[in-house]
């Protein structure tokens, strides 16, 4: 039997007086008992307990938290203001957190101006920034109370403090302006959803279809659009989308259905796998640039650079020793160099006859030398510029990964590139990056077996006729069950009726973003001839 401890009553009963209405207010902040805490508010106040930012902050959190009961309601909203009044009259400085909580108060009041302004005033506070959840009542607020532009004025201070919106906020402002009839937002915030969410919800996509089912949106559009216009701005874009605003006029049909696995649509148009487009290309090379300079020898980076510009022709870079260590942990196991070339060769064959590259470290470089039947093989790769060796002392992932994104080409390895070195990159479109061009491999009782990109990118999407295909998050059955809405409308075939060269129809298209060819390289980018 367990016998009480004696040492944990004394310390109890020798608590101060702002420690004993801190282990209580706990205790009605658990139990949810917000009578029970103004009582414990009160006697602290009558008895002259020194209250501090944390008393404050438990109170504020309650009563917020309370506003959702009906009963509750006007006691929580009462209270919590006298409470923040107290706080400012003490001197007690609030945090984020205050904020916060304050501000739901004043949303729940209705009062979303008030909550705009707390958020707005939190940099008068030391150490004190907003997040996103210091943001929502104002921006629900102001989109339940149809007031499109001061919710997007919320907007547009979350991004000059840094703040990502998310599903849920990108959401409420998509729905505001479709209950605004801001046919202009509607499009900036489906790119803004298509940029940061990968599948939609249920309640975004209804959303979504209650925009396209009404009026507003069979008058808005533009016809005679130019077509090399139009696939200029899918190719600068990455593919699946070109963002030039709604395509043709009229009547939009609005569907669910699913996806072939080419990324067929009943509606005869074909998915795509979406690269990040040109300006982000160029950004993350940059980045990884700099940071390698940072951490290699910067002549040793410099002179791999200025090698691959004079060496730009390569569609697909492997990560060498990634593949010739692949299950090579066991008795007998080292450096497979045979592996290596069976993907050499592999992606050879696919290319029709052009070489990968393989980034390989020096160190490796020499043991395979110091072996007869592998030298041969490491020269005839050498004579085919098919090695780049990179120096002692260098991590080669700096140099395999900047290839691919600078080349704009695959990337076999297996690496999930998970490690403190990718997470430096900071990169939310690293992910699109990896699906579009990374390369996993597997080596099935010795059979190298490739596996490509996904044909196609499970991603809202644009075409160029103007229609769209939104992805839905799964059902409880899995990805089989997956639905899309599948949105077009008649006169979208029609609205993209000229390029420069004179063509008229979109139906000879080829999407160089959705090519078959192993390497999946992105062409640059030219203004139409």
């Amino acid at each position: 039997m367990e016998h009480p401890n004696p040492n944990k009553k004394r310390k109890k009963a020798n608590q101060n007086p702002e420690a004993k209405f801190q282990y209580e207010l706990n205790s009605c902040s658990k139990a949810k008992d917000l009578r029970g805490a103004i009582s414990l508010y009160d006697d602290a106040v009558s008895s002259n307990t020194r209250l501090n930012q944390h008393h404050f902050n438990a109170l504020l959190y309650l009563c917020s938290n309370s506003v959702a009961d009906a009963a509750l309601r006007p006691t929580a909203l009462d209270f919590g203001f006298r409470a923040f009044r107290h706080m400012s009259s003490l001197g007690v400085a609030p945090n984020e957190a205050t904020v916060t909580a304050v501000a739901r108060l004043a949303a729940a009041s209705g009062d979303s101006d008030r909550a705009f302004e707390l958020v707005k005033s939190i940099s008068q506070y030391n150490n004190a920034l907003p997040r996103l959840r210091t943001y929502d009542p104002a921006l629900f607020g102001f989109c339940e109370m149809l007031n499109a532009d001061k919710a997007y004025e919320v907007e547009e201070h979350m991004n000059g403090a840094g703040v990502n919106l998310e599903e849920a906020e990108l959401a409420a402002l998509l729905k505001v302006s479709v209950l605004c009839g801001r046919a202009d937002k509607v499009y900036e915030y489906l790119h803004k959803i298509r940029s940061s969410v990968r599948c939609v919800s249920e309640s975004t996509a209804a959303v979504i279809e209650e925009w396209f089912r009404g009026s507003a949106a069979s008058e808005v559009g533009e016809v005679g659009l130019d077509l090399g216009r139009v696939r200029e701005g899918v190719l600068r874009n990455g593919g699946g989308w070109h963002g030039l605003g709604w395509v043709g006029k009229g009547d939009w049909v609005v569907s669910r259905t699913s996806v072939d696995d080419d990324g067929s649509c009943c509606c005869g148009e074909r998915l795509v796998c979406v690269d990040i487009d040109d300006a982000e290309t160029e950004k993350f090379a940059g980045s990884l640039a700099g940071l390698a300079m940072e951490r290699e020898v910067k002549a040793n980076f410099s002179e791999f650079q200025a090698w691959l510009e004079n060496h730009a022709s390569y569609e697909a870079i492997v990560d060498g020793a990634n593949v010739g260590l692949y299950q090579q942990n066991f008795a007998d196991g080292g450096f497979s160099i045979s592996q290596l070339d069976d993907v050499v060769k592999e992606l050879y064959n696919r290319s029709g006859k052009k070489w990968p590259l393989v980034v390989l470290h020096n160190k490796r470089l020499r043991g395979l030398m110091e072996n007869p039947s592998s030298r041969r093989l490491v020269e005839e790769w050498m004579n085919n510029g098919v090695l780049y060796t990179t120096p002692n002392g260098s991590n080669d992932d700096w140099y395999w990964l900047f290839a691919a994104v600078k080349l704009r080409c695959l990337l076999v390895t297996n690496d999930e590139m998970r490690d403190h070195i990718f997470e430096l990159i900071g990169s939310n479109f690293f992910n699109q990056w990896k699906e579009r061009h990374q390369v996993h491999y597997t080596f099935v009782k010795g059979n190298l077996k490739l596996q490509m990109p996904p044909s196609y990118s499970l991603v809202i999407q644009e075409s160029e006729k103007g229609y769209w295909h939104v992805p839905l998050v799964p059902g409880i059955s899995g990805e089989s069950t997956r639905c899309w809405l599948c949105i077009t409308r008649p006169s979208g075939h029609e609205a993209v009726i000229t390029d420069s060269n004179g063509v008229s129809s979109l139906d000879s298209q080829v999407n160089e973003n959705n090519a078959t060819s192993v390497t999946g390289k992105r062409k640059e980018t030219s203004p139409p001839s």
